[in-house]
């Protein structure tokens, strides 16, 4: 009789890799759950059902509605069980109904949106115990169960914003976000060449950020750091909003129309100080900080201003991502490891960004900073499709998007969860967008003695 001692090694080995998948999705479920039911707990029954802005969903919306996409692909489609309630796809299909309209549909209130989400977790824990995790491309590596945690977190940032834009007393409390460690000045060359962007291989990347491909792009020079409050200021009070000749003409006829004087949430006091809406809080503008919630448009005016521009998307992710040692692209500007405490300004830990020069450690290889977390960053580019492109699992998550009306914003911010953020995620938003947590850093092509 002969042990197969190697195929029993192996199938141990794959076994206890699947528990530790296992574990680690539903240690980023039940981390989603917990920043919904902060968002959702922390005011009352009226702020949950009222429309904040047009721009925004009711609170109670977005609960549900996480739940309904949960109850979609896991409890149905990966775990083949009958729906938690199949009888509300249509209230909580974003594609049919826009945001301005979903406070007149007959939504669930709100113990019954609590009630519905909390049920469809039980079945989807139930399907997680049961599932090989391998095999089918929507469960291997756990992907749909990645898919629907980035889809909770992208809605806990959703939520955040609409806290926001929300009027009334502070119901959020966070520490406060840390401020600069180490002196970031000027811009950083990037060599030209090619490089890898996007991926193939990260298990829970989403079908935008796929395939990898090689980009061969020029030379160029990127800020060390986005754009600070102080830097900005300076454009204010040189007259960039009364400077048509600095903005595209539709900037300008935005400009105009929505009457921008400075960010949102600024507002400048008798004395002529700054101060800042945060979350329901008056606030001194903190100088270091980045500046956030500035539209594509007014990135672009200060980056006229400025005699520079924004990075192009592959830009951008060259400078975070390429390791000129090894011409690597790496998964995070400072390496693999998951983002933490002393890398990056992610999951709502602080609800502000950090200053510049707070999180030396995250930097890229070239010693760009903080190109992960804090503010969104503005580019150039439009969304379009990668290379070899395909819908997965449905069109309606990118596809329908490629060649609209859009801006890419990179890098995550504040608001954002880590499972929602790496050196290839892509997010989009129209150019006149500024209840986002966006800001922008700048780049120029090399002069003669830079290449």
């Amino acid at each position: 009789m002969t042990l197969d001692t190697g195929s029993d090694q192996a199938a141990d080995t794959e076994g206890a890799r699947c528990e530790d998948l296992r574990e680690r999705i539903e240690e980023v479920l039940v981390r989603a759950r917990a920043r919904t039911q902060v968002l959702t707990d922390s005011v009352g029954e009226q702020d949950l059902t009222a429309q904040h802005s047009p721009l925004m969903s009711p609170l109670v919306w977005d609960l549900a509605h996480i739940g309904n996409q949960e109850d979609l692909w896991l409890v149905r489609t990966v775990g083949e069980r009958g729906a938690v309630r199949a009888d509300i796809d249509n209230l909580y299909d974003a594609f049919r109904h826009p945001r301005a309209d979903r406070p007149a549909l007959p939504l669930l209130g709100p113990e019954q949106a609590r009630d519905y989400v909390a049920a469809v977790r039980r079945r989807s824990l139930e399907v997680l115990r049961d599932s090989p995790l391998r095999g089918e491309r929507l469960v291997h590596n756990g992907f749909a169960f990645g898919m629907i945690a980035q889809h909770e977190q992208q809605h806990a940032e959703t939520m955040l914003a609409t806290h926001q834009l929300r009027q009334g007393p502070a119901v959020l409390t966070a520490a406060p976000a840390p401020a600069a460690r180490t002196p970031v000045t000027g811009d950083i060359v990037i060599p030209g060449g090619e490089f890898t962007m996007g991926t193939s291989d990260d298990p829970w990347a989403l079908d935008n950020e796929r395939p990898a491909h090689k980009v061969d792009i020029p030379g160029f020079a990127i800020d060390a750091a986005p754009v600070t409050n102080a830097q900005y200021l300076e454009f204010i009070e040189d007259g960039g909003y009364r400077r048509p000749e600095l903005w595209s003409t539709r900037g300008w006829a935005y400009r105009v129309e929505a009457g921008l004087t400075a960010p949102q949430f600024w507002q400048r006091a008798h004395d002529n100080t700054w101060w800042r809406r945060v979350f329901g809080t008056l606030t001194p503008v903190r100088p270091r900080q980045p500046v956030v919630h500035v539209c594509w448009f007014e990135a672009q005016a200060y980056a006229n201003w400025a005699g520079k521009r924004l990075p192009t998307e592959a830009e951008w992710e060259k400078a975070a991502r390429f390791d000129p040692a090894t011409g690597i692209s790496r998964r995070y500007p400072w390496g693999a490891e998951e983002p933490g405490e002393t890398t990056a300004n992610l999951g709502q830990r602080h609800l502000e960004p950090a200053e510049v020069g707070a999180y030396p450690a995250g930097a890229s290889p070239a010693g760009v900073h903080q190109l992960i977390g804090d503010v969104w960053e503005w580019t150039a580019s439009g969304f379009e499709s990668y290379p070899g492109f395909e819908a997965f699992p449905y069109r309606e998550y990118s596809e329908v998007f490629f060649g609209g009306d859009y801006r890419m914003l990179r890098g995550g911010s504040f608001g954002t969860d880590p499972v929602a953020c790496r050196g290839t995620f892509r997010n989009w938003d129209h150019p006149i967008r500024r209840q986002i947590f966006a800001g922008f850093r700048l780049a120029r092509d090399l002069r003669p003695d830079e290449c």
